[in-house]
């Protein structure tokens, strides 16, 4: 009976309050002036009543003049705005609105929140035309987040993330999420996502139990839109080509250095002069061929298609948003056809489907459905085993001919068959693999302000399938090489035959790869009440996680119960605490429950009163948090228990006549387990000055300890067993984030958009049980993560003599032409004692910087980012490009160009050639080691929307636009040779122009 009164009251004062208030119109535009359609606006203190924005972000609502309007965007921003007695408003969508979105259904803005997140929307990431939203967040758009590019074939490629760089001996991948829940980004379609949040300090990570000490990446998707009706289309074709092919000598070249590395090991040359005219001369290719492996094997270019449509709309009790997502790729191989029924081209297709709901059952009562499915077929030539890119690296132009003069592949004793790329690229035949993915989520809320003003309770649940299958349909084939055994007049004039393999049948294969199911459920209270100057946001929540993959040992199960609570006062003093305690199965028995607590508090001082004659200040925030993040990484499998393995054999009977396999003691228990801890610190400031330029600082600290390390460095190997894994180990990180963007129409039509962003991530190594060291400069213990450690290269001897009078290398024994180094110990013996830190690592950059500018005037307009990293280095190991001949690889032109030879010794960047493995000039030094840092022009684009006054005609279409697009087309390093993020023995880095149309009805 009290609830039904209750709620009576509330109707009549609502009732009254309609009556009593007058008609407020305005309009919601976004940054750059451009209307906000499907807005929800609402009374702060009145919800029954509403108003939803127009095609052209006109609204209006029945309001008094004391009211203060809440608008919440589609894009899901924020903002409240008081009438102030004003009939007519104007609302802008400003950096303050901007949302914070922490998961779990807690959704702030940049004025309210108190945690470091940085976020970019669809329109700053989705620029690349890249098959998936991990590709799209290279351009460096979210401050925080470094993003590296991977390499492989179009279907494999994916990047990698860190949100502040390494903080960790034990990996420092963050997590990534997809509304909330950890998913693989590889299926998501870059249109289909709203916003990417980069989650960074304790309390903005705290909600996430063991996984959030990394980092988070939550990826938000598009929801539906109050009474709107849209649907867009979007079509770009791309015209795709490998940078940086490697180049590698021809045949001739090719002869001519592995007779000078023969020379130099001692041996007798390996051609005659007579060989080597006919490599030059071309005079007999089936004996002494020349064949341009890259250009026989691959194409210039390829091609790739993606085509995106979206339905997005809703009334009052129902929004939805559907998106279905359609991906070709054709790549590079030359010749894909030469087979009747099928091709051997690399391909790749995926369709997917995305549809997202909001349904509200009753005026109390909501449900969030998001399902989305995804079917993904990838072709290549031959088996990912065959390792195409790594043929290329080690074959040279001399080894065979593509064809013997009988038709069969090439192929011979050194190099078989199975090593000519064009045969792996025609004749292998094919494989394909399969994947399907199904991804489900829903929510369901009840709102209990009847009971209690501002109290809520939820619901979730999420379930997801991956399952990968792969087909094989391979065929062996026959190979082989004429050699010239007799020669008359220099002509040869006798013949030996070599075959090797044989035809065979094409494969009929097929398997299920492998599988993943997650499971997810939770459950929880809200509570978001105002009294006054006061407002309370609490989240008491429990979730349980279940992730399992195909095989042993790969079931996990976590749980995470949370206390989060926000207060604001007066909208200028703001603290959050949150309170988690997760399990983990991870763990050790007895040690899988943690406790982690934060504390953020926040200052808005722009809304203070001595701050409102500051002009050019629109708004400003100082903030700071503080908390401990518990994480349940672990060595191994079982680490709290002692193992055993396989031991010596034992013989018994007469002569040792029978035997049988022994037992050893394996590595011991870890004893007095804990979970891995992060402290973190973090201080920060939000602003908005001079009308559109927003700025983000942050400076942050973080204490990573109880990092499992092995306890070899501190206990003697007499110990005679392996030893155990201890929670011994701290690494100390910190740096800052400098953000800068400025977007504004700066006159009528003219538009213009820039920002900058600047992350500095540092760290040192405090302990990590390292063994004893004889020198100080040998310890790794005080030294960045992953710091390169090698030996000091003075220049190359020049002769025995230089070698005589040198320090003794114990490396190798020492010729001329081999790699010098410097005695750092002055003993007078170059030896493992030698080894300095040298540049930094090779994983992930200290320095990651992005900028971009952007113009539109009427309509037309472009786009430019720039995106680098420095302090970060490559050791250049990759084969045949630094390691030539060594094990029957090829010669990169650039070796052979820059090696070492009595003519060349004061000019020379590598050492002499040799087919042997050099144990001195192979190891880590600073020939090898290279500064990778660079810039690159990641995203250039130049577009046209055409005017509403010619889409006019049309009568069903809304908006248009044109656009050119290049992708990676710039790129400014010291490498040169080879792509600075990806220089090893695999694919070239694509490069893309593409052309593009959208439209909107």
């Amino acid at each position: 009976m009290k609830r039904h009164i209750l709620f009576a009251s509330v109707l009549l004062a609502s009732t009254s309050a309609f009556a009593q208030s007058g008609n407020v119109s305005g309009v919601v535009v976004d940054k750059m002036g451009n209307p906000v359609s499907g807005a929800l606006v609402e009374i702060q203190n009145n919800k029954f009543i509403k108003a939803y924005t127009e095609k052209n972000g006109a609204f209006e609502i029945g309001a008094s003049a004391n009211d203060e309007l809440v608008i919440d965007a589609p894009d899901q921003s924020k903002k409240t705005v008081a009438l102030n007695g004003s009939k007519e408003i104007k609302v802008v969508m400003d950096y303050a609105s901007r949302p914070v979105e922490l998961g779990f259904g807690i959704k702030q803005n940049v004025g309210e929140s108190t945690v470091s997140v940085a976020s970019a929307s669809n329109d700053e990431f989705n620029k690349r035309s890249s098959k998936n939203i991990g590709n799209s967040l290279l351009s460096g758009s979210v401050l925080g987040l470094t993003a590296l590019q991977g390499t492989g074939d179009y279907a494999s490629y994916e990047p990698s993330f860190y949100v502040r760089g390494l903080q960790s001996l034990n990996g420092s991948s963050p997590l990534i999420l997809v509304d909330g829940i950890e998913r693989n980004i590889t299926y998501l379609s870059p249109e289909e996502v709203e916003n990417v949040y980069v989650l960074k300090d304790a309390a903005a990570t705290a909600l996430y139990g063991y996984k959030g000490a990394n980092g988070v990446v939550n990826i938000v998707t598009k929801r539906g839109k109050y009474k709107t009706n849209e649907i867009k289309f979007t079509y770009d074709h791309a015209f795709n080509w490998e940078a940086r092919r490697p180049k590698f000598v021809n045949a001739y070249d090719y002869a001519v250095g592995l007779n000078e590395a023969y020379a130099n090991d001692g041996k007798s040359p390996r051609y005659s002069d007579a060989e080597l005219g006919y490599f030059k001369s071309g005079e007999f290719p089936y004996l002494y061929p020349n064949v341009d492996w890259i250009n026989e094997t691959f194409k210039n270019n390829g091609s790739s298609d993606i085509y995106n449509l979206t339905f997005r709309g809703g009334g009052e009790r129902l929004r939805y948003y559907t998106n279905v997502n359609l991906i070709s790729n054709l790549g590079f191989i030359a010749h894909p056809k030469e087979n009747s029924g099928y091709s051997t081209q690399n391909k790749y297709s995926k369709g997917s489907i995305r549809t997202n709901l909001d349904i509200d059952l009753t005026s109390t009562t909501k449900l969030m459905a998001n399902i989305s499915g995804t079917l993904m077929e990838a072709s290549r030539p031959g088996l990912s085993s065959d390792d195409l890119w790594g043929k290329i690296y080690t074959v040279p132009a001399a080894a065979f001919p593509v064809k013997t003069e009988a038709g069969l592949w090439g192929g011979n004793t050194t190099w078989t068959g199975y090593y000519n790329p064009v045969a792996l690229t025609e004749g292998r035949a094919y494989s394909k693999a399969h994947t399907r993915s199904l991804f489900a989520d829903m929510t369901l809320s009840q709102d209990l302000s009847a009971v209690t003003d501002g109290l809520s309770v939820w619901t979730r649940f999420a379930y997801d399938n991956i399952a990968a299958y792969w087909e094989n349909h391979t065929r062996e084939y026959k190979y082989g090489m004429d050699t010239a055994t007799e020669w008359k007049d220099g002509k040869p004039t006798a013949f030996s035959h070599y075959t090797g393999g044989k035809d065979g049948t094409m494969s009929e294969d097929s398997k299920l790869d492998w599988q993943n199911r997650n499971f997810n459920f939770g459950i929880g209270a809200n509570y978001d009440h105002t009294f006054g100057d006061h407002s309370i946001s609490s989240v008491l929540m429990w979730n349980y996680e279940f992730r399992n993959w195909n095989g042993q040992n790969n079931t996990q199960y976590r749980t995470t119960a949370t206390l989060y609570n926000h207060y604001g006062y007066k909208e200028r003093y703001l603290a959050d605490v949150s309170l988690s305690l997760a399990t983990s199965n991870k763990l050790a028995p007895g040690h899988r429950t943690n406790f982690s607590p934060t504390l953020s508090a926040a200052w808005v001082l722009s809304k203070e009163n001595f701050m409102q004659n500051v002009s050019f200040i629109d708004f400003l925030k100082l903030r700071a948090s503080w908390g401990i993040i518990n994480l349940d990484y672990i060595p191994a499998e079982g680490y709290w228990n002692q193992t055993f393995g396989g031991g010596n054999s034992y013989f018994v009977g007469k002569d040792n006549a029978t035997s049988s396999g022994g037992w050893s003691e394996g590595r011991l228990a870890s004893t007095n387990v804990m979970a891995e801890r992060a402290t973190k610190y973090n201080v920060g400031m939000d602003a908005t000055v001079l009308v559109g330029l927003n700025l983000t600082v942050d400076g942050y600290y973080q204490r990573r300890d109880r990092q499992w390390v092995n306890a070899g460095g501190k206990v003697s190997s007499v110990l005679g067993a392996s030893n155990r894994y201890i929670n011994g180990g701290i690494v100390d990180s910190w740096g800052v984030e400098l953000g800068a963007n400025y977007a504004k129409e700066i006159a009528k039509d003219l538009k213009l958009t820039a920002g900058v962003n600047y992350t500095l991530a540092k760290n040192e190594i405090k302990e990590e049980y390292e063994e004893p060291r004889a020198y100080d400069y040998l310890k790794r213990t005080g030294n960045p993560v992953g710091q390169i450690f090698g030996l000091q290269a003075v220049g190359f001897f020049k002769d025995q003599a230089d070698i005589d009078h040198s320090p003794a290398q114990q490396f190798a024994q020492c010729k001329p032409g081999d790699i010098k180094y410097k005695d750092q110990n002055g003993d007078g013996i170059i030896n493992g004692d030698d080894v300095v830190k040298m540049g930094y690592n090779t994983t992930c950059p200290e320095i990651y910087y992005s900028f971009n500018l952007g113009l539109e005037y009427k309509g037309l307009g472009f786009t430019a980012t720039f995106q680098g990293a420095a302090n970060y280095s490559a050791y250049l190991d990759t084969q045949s490009m630094y390691r030539p001949l060594v094990n029957n690889t090829n010669i990169g032109q650039y070796y052979f160009d820059n090696r070492w030879t009595s003519a060349t010794a004061e000019t020379a960047k590598f050492p002499r050639l040799s087919a042997e493995t050099n144990d001195n000039n192979n190891r880590y030094n600073s020939i090898w080691l290279a500064d990778r840092s660079f810039l690159k022009l990641r995203n250039v684009e130049v577009y046209y929307n055409f005017p509403k006054s010619l889409l006019g005609a049309t009568k069903f279409i809304n908006n248009a636009k044109l656009y050119v697009r290049g992708v990676d087309l710039l790129c400014f390093d010291h490498i040169k040779e080879l792509d600075p993020e990806c220089y090893g023995a695999t694919y070239p880095v694509n490069r893309s122009v593409s052309l593009g149309l959208v439209l909107g009805f």
